[in-house]
């Protein structure tokens, strides 16, 4: 069993999404810590109502970079957290913690990678984009985390057509859906060492592959 860290900073629908594929049996992982900037978001409520330890890190609480780095590197190290989840974190994680955890760190982003990817694009201002651009899919991208906003490799991706009469509104709702099936099934498949790494390749492996 793998022992997760969700980072979040708002409503945490997918560390909602993830938390139940776990208690289904689904995800044979275990949630040990949330990590949040933010103590008032929705994502640490859940937390405290699920009886799982919260840390909160901000510039209130700990002004220096290094002190939010030290704090949070201590608590996964402590916990002998296997994997790291991104659900809606919306601060750039420490270069220490890419490094001490690389490949593995996920995140899920509202588009499909490289396009409308990086500092600046994330929730509505993704699907906005989109439209402004006219393009004609859009989806969902599983990544691994690195030091650059959205840039770690890409593990998998699902897009749907956008319509002739669609709002960013809409779009997002439709991506949310695919969010909540996608991410739990690549963690599910991380929790079953089922994802390779070679070089710049990654592929997920069938259950009778692995």
């Amino acid at each position: 069993m793998k022992k997760i860290a969700i980072f979040a900073s708002g409503g945490g629908s997918n560390f909602k999404a993830i938390y139940n594929n776990i208690e289904s049996g689904n995800i044979d992982g275990l949630i040990e810590l949330v990590v949040t900037n933010n103590p008032n978001c929705n994502a640490k409520k859940f937390a405290t109502r699920s009886k799982i330890p919260t840390l909160v890190v901000n510039d209130y609480r700990y002004p220096l970079n290094k002190d939010k780095e030290s704090i949070i590197l201590e608590s996964l190290q402590a916990l002998e957290i296997d994997l790291i989840c991104l659900a809606g974190y919306m601060k750039i994680l420490p270069r220490k913690i890419v490094k001490s955890y690389e490949n593995k760190i996920l995140n899920i982003h509202p588009g499909l990678l490289p396009k409308f990817g990086g500092k600046g694009f994330f929730g509505i201002k993704v699907h906005k984009a989109v439209l402004n651009s006219r393009e004609r899919f859009s989806g969902a991208t599983v990544h691994f985390v690195d030091e650059i906003y959205d840039h770690g490799p890409i593990i998998t991706q699902r897009k749907i057509a956008v319509s002739d009469n669609e709002t960013p509104e809409s779009l997002a709702i439709k991506i949310l859906e695919i969010e909540h099936e996608l991410y739990p099934e690549v963690i599910k498949a991380f929790c079953e060492d089922r994802i390779v790494v070679k070089g710049k390749q990654i592929k997920i492996m069938r259950r009778h592959e692995n």
